[in-house]
């Protein structure tokens, strides 16, 4: 069988790193992409020019790499014509229908994958005509859908509706959680907590060693009722905004001073609750060769284990 992610992307292995607003850049996408990842390009920040910016650099760099493009946030669409001219090879659509944009993608050769949080949204996408899926639970960081569905029970219930390639998002730092995907259903992995606390992440040490440091728990949901719910790390000023259900949009506008200054209680601090298996700051190289190596250790594990089942 061939993994059809590996064969839309181009890369060497099935790992791919989250698109994370203002962190997913070229420093980042490249040191993943060189190691044999996937890295990818945000634009949920709306630095457009920055964002132009990274997407030429990764060209020019010749590596592969995907760029996310999250349609409720798109003012226009210079930006997806941009990317369509670029020479950028895949893309992940999000936070919207695809159908809006998907003729023009498609139209100029890209592969389009839509992230979805439900079965709901993995119908929409598969009627409007994607090549693939990333499913997203609940334990991923940052924006969420309010009605939380884990990874386990989504990318199941995604796998029973379609065969498209799927991409398991949410939980996942390593090989055992890669191989947990495999198993049902998924052809690759998205991480952004582990990348996020990287040694090629653009964020502060500060934001990373709490990354290390957080445990299972480690994480809360913040304005579940409202428009953008958001799981981040708890701090004093996330713990406080879950307890208010205050709206986490206003609460980004210093992000940058959390993100770039370490200013931890400035904004809220985007991960997911697989912080509790991040042990230390690694290189993107490091990451990616003991995920692949982990992978199959565990593949190899799960299939000893299950032999003692055998009649």
């Amino acid at each position: 069988m061939v993994n059809r992610v590996l064969a839309h992307t181009g890369a060497r292995y099935p790992i791919i790193q989250a698109p994370m607003g203002w962190i997913a850049r070229s420093d980042l996408a490249a040191a993943v992409s060189r190691a044999g990842g996937l890295g990818m390009i945000e634009t949920s920040s709306g630095e457009v020019d920055a964002c132009r910016a990274e997407i030429d650099a990764m060209v020019a760099a010749g590596l592969p790499f995907g760029v996310n493009l999250p349609l409720m946030f798109l003012r226009d669409e210079s930006l997806v014509r941009y990317v369509a001219d670029a020479g950028v090879r895949f893309v992940t659509t999000s936070a919207g229908s695809p159908a809006r944009y998907l003729p023009l993608l498609k139209e100029h050769g890209l592969t389009v994958y839509h992230v979805v949080p439900s079965v709901r949204a993995a119908r929409k996408a598969v009627e409007a005509g994607v090549d693939g899926l990333v499913v997203e639970g609940a334990e991923g960081g940052g924006f969420k859908n309010p009605d939380e569905v884990s990874l386990l029970v989504l990318l199941q219930a995604v796998r029973a509706l379609t065969d498209l390639p799927l991409v398991a998002a949410g939980g996942i730092v390593d090989g055992r959680g890669m191989a947990a995907a495999f198993a049902l259903g998924a052809e690759a992995v998205q991480m952004g907590t582990r990348f996020l606390s990287s040694a090629e992440s653009p964020v502060h040490g500060n934001f990373k060693q709490a990354v290390v440091d957080a445990d299972e728990t480690g994480t809360v949901v913040v304005n579940r009722s409202g428009n953008a719910t958001m799981r981040v790390l708890k701090t004093d000023f996330s713990t406080g905004l879950a307890a208010t259900g205050g709206p986490a949009a206003s609460s980004l506008a210093a992000i940058k001073r959390l993100y770039f200054d370490g200013e931890m209680d400035a904004s809220l601090a985007s991960a997911g609750q697989s912080a509790g298996l991040v042990d230390a700051v690694r290189p993107a190289a490091d990451i990616i060769r003991d995920t692949m190596a982990g992978f199959r250790r565990a593949l190899a594990d799960a299939q000893a284990r299950a032999g003692l089942l055998e009649d």
